[in-house]
């Protein structure tokens, strides 16, 4: 196994393409095709933890977060991130990052937090955009099925709790090969009618080589005529932040304090109480002020999140609790995530990964309580 059959394997969870177009995910230090010989999974990817990859003959770090966030014009050993990058390449130390990719994922950060506080019923709170890519080709009638199939079977076709989907309209194509063409149906340099049907297939972005391929593989004609066009329907399984219910509503002090020992944090900073029962919750892990709107148009009782400066808290416009726990406690499940996933996927970690696939047991969070 390679490092690039790693990443291939996130692609599942994660795909690369619904990172935010300010974050730096992917394969960060490293070369893809270098063979892994053990994987360590951790929230930060510090100097420290390059130092237990070492030491646990790791060769692979899985970061949530990217050591390398902006463009790097020196690596001297100056700062915490260039002294990180220089140990991991020293070393032949691969490290990749999927962060806002996660977070944007239906199965990612958000939905760990939902699962620590039991929410039912569960939303994304912020459907990131154009993310629904439509397909329409035109396919002779009696091959319609086969190329429908194929490309259900590469992806197409899943809206929300549905699959197989699809819209077919029959009508009659035309064509003319020049000299240089080799028809399938029809004779070059006539011009030829066929019955043909205008197939219509949804698929989400990432997909979209997959499904072209499926495309042209399965079409009978030497040309194959199709369109693509980006939807602007909202995906109902990508986007920030999720919005979900309590199987029995509590009050705001029981709450917070459920919220408190549930996810580990010495401080929940929160708004002043409203006096009203909780019973409809909103997340976002990590820096969520920007979505405090987005809370309360979903009508969320309380908003859990972190990093919300002093102004942040005036915008709850006594219409939602917001409850800050931290950044570090609001992702910190995130390493048994990663971890869950990959040993899920790699079963067998002989003689695939020798040293198999370890959790870090380093504390990254930068910030200390008295």
């Amino acid at each position: 196994m390679i490092v690039k059959d790693v990443i291939s394997l996130f692609e599942e969870i994660s795909p690369l393409s619904y990172s935010e177009g300010f974050d730096n995910t992917g394969l960060l230090v490293g070369d893809e095709k270098m063979e892994v010989k053990g994987i360590l999974v951790t929230l930060d990817s510090l100097e420290a933890v390059v130092d237990e990859a070492i030491e646990k003959g790791c060769n692979l770090i899985v970061s949530f977060h990217p050591i390398i966030f902006s463009g790097l014009k020196k690596i001297t050993g100056k700062t915490y991130v260039e002294r990180t990058v220089q140990k991991a390449i020293k070393n032949d130390i691969a490290i990749f990052s999927n962060h806002t990719a996660l977070d944007n994922s239906w199965n990612g950060v958000n939905s760990m937090i939902c699962e620590k506080l039991g929410l039912k019923e569960r939303e994304i709170l912020i459907p990131q955009k154009s993310t629904i890519k439509k397909l329409i080709t035109f396919i002779p009638k009696n091959m319609v099925e086969k190329v429908r199939n194929a490309i259900f079977e590469a992806g197409g076709g899943r809206i929300g709790n549905y699959e197989n989907c699809s819209f077919n309209i029959d009508g009659k194509g035309s064509f003319k090969g020049n000299e240089s063409s080799n028809p399938v149906i029809g004779k070059r340099g006539e011009t030829h009618f066929e019955e043909e049907v205008q197939l219509g297939i949804t698929f989400e972005r990432h997909l979209q080589k997959d499904i072209i391929d499926a495309l042209l593989k399965s079409h009978p004609y030497e040309e194959v005529a199709y369109e693509i066009t980006t939807l602007e329907n909202p995906n109902q399984h990508i986007g920030m932040g999720m919005v979900g219910n309590l199987e029995n509503s509590m009050s705001e002090m029981d709450f917070l304090k459920f919220l408190k020992k549930t996810m580990h944090t010495e401080c929940v900073r929160h708004t002043a109480l409203i006096g009203k029962p909780i019973n409809r919750i909103a997340v976002l892990g990590g820096s969520g002020s920007f979505a405090i709107e987005a809370a309360i148009n979903a009508r969320a009782d309380v908003f859990v999140s972190a990093d919300f400066k002093y102004h942040d808290f005036f915008r709850a416009e006594k219409s939602i609790l917001l409850a800050d726990i931290g950044h570090y406690e609001s992702e910190q499940f995130t390493k048994d995530l990663l971890y869950s996933f990959l040993t899920k996927k790699i079963t067998n970690f002989a003689p695939a990964l020798p040293k198999g696939i370890v959790i870090s047991e380093i504390n990254t969070n930068p910030i200390s309580y008295l």
